[in-house]
């Protein structure tokens, strides 16, 4: 798909910014044959070195970082390339991303746009999309610390319950981690292109652009610090839902040993004696066999039923 603001006919003569949406060869050649640019393929949009993610050919300025299109951590990231002039702005993407879309919609309804301008709006949109991301896992983890440290000891069948839950807090847990260290590398990515443009391409920033520039720079570094933030306390929380974990191992185990322990001198005494004694009413009992083996099942199920009734099972 291949959209122009201001929208006009092929070949997109006087278009100040071109968005290329998984664009078919054909779309690509038009695109390179009306604005005199080289545009970059999805092997080259995905390169992670930093010389193939901003660099300057032919006097435009080539810039790539990854954004997550969507805000479920399970969606993988994907690259999206810039290619900036004071003429035209290029975007190339390979996969539908809300930010973009909604900075195109903003640029239609605002007339008058350059192609820098349309470029800070995507980046401030980006910043704006990972500070609500953050906002977002940082509420998330303020939930699981409560239901980790504020909550009331199990007990009983509450233990199954409380397993549950742990299992649930752990997974909870990768999941925001996740997503923090998707955020994570897109300000990573973001903050690379600003600078670049910043301190590089400095021509092709007005006065008041480059404030802008400096804005989304400062407004980066201050995320950046917050997840920090968040992910040590990820890693906090992971660490604590593990101890929890293994209390209620131990605690098992112990009862465990406990009952075990005290089963120990009963065998002991069967074992020497070996119940063989000159008055026992059970030996000329009839039924003294069947009654055996029904206390045998009984014996074996009741530690069964009481360790589901613990919800240790």
């Amino acid at each position: 798909m291949l959209r122009s603001y201001p929208k006009s006919d092929p070949p997109w003569s006087q278009a100040t910014w071109l968005d290329l949406c998984e664009a078919t060869e054909q779309e690509r050649a038009q695109v390179e044959a009306a604005t005199g640019l080289r545009v970059p393929t999805q092997l080259e949009v995905s390169e992670i070195e930093s010389s193939s993610r901003v660099f300057t050919e032919n006097g435009a300025s080539y810039l790539s970082t990854p954004v997550p299109s969507s805000g479920d951590a399970h969606t993988p990231l994907s690259a999206v390339g810039f290619v900036l002039t004071q003429r035209v702005l290029i975007t190339v993407r390979f996969a539908d991303h809300a930010v973009l879309d909604s900075a195109f919609s903003a640029c239609e309804m605002s007339a008058g746009q350059n192609a820098c301008e349309a470029f800070l709006r995507i980046l401030e949109a980006l910043v704006d999309r990972a500070a609500d991301a953050l906002e977002h896992a940082g509420s998330d983890l303020d939930s699981v610390s409560h239901a980790a440290f504020h909550s009331e000891k199990s007990r009983g069948r509450q233990l199954r319950q409380k397993s549950e839950s742990l299992r649930e807090a752990l997974r909870k847990l990768g999941q925001i981690g996740d997503r923090i260290s998707q955020i994570r590398e897109t300000l990573l990515g973001i903050g690379r292109i600003a600078a670049f443009v910043m301190e590089t391409n400095s021509a092709l920033v007005a006065p008041g652009e480059q404030a802008r520039l400096k804005a989304i720079r400062a407004d980066i570094s201050s995320l950046n610090d917050y997840q920090g933030h968040l992910s040590g306390k990820v890693q906090f929380l992971l660490d604590a839902t593990l101890g929890f974990i293994n209390i209620e191992q131990n605690d098992i185990v112990k009862t465990l040993t406990i009952v075990s322990v005290v089963g120990v001198p009963p065998v002991l005494v069967a074992g020497i004696y070996g119940m063989n004694f000159r008055h026992m009413p059970e030996l000329d009992w009839p039924w003294g066999y069947p009654f055996a083996l029904l206390l045998m099942l009984v014996t074996g199920f009741a530690p069964l039923l009481w360790f589901k009734w613990r919800g240790w099972m």
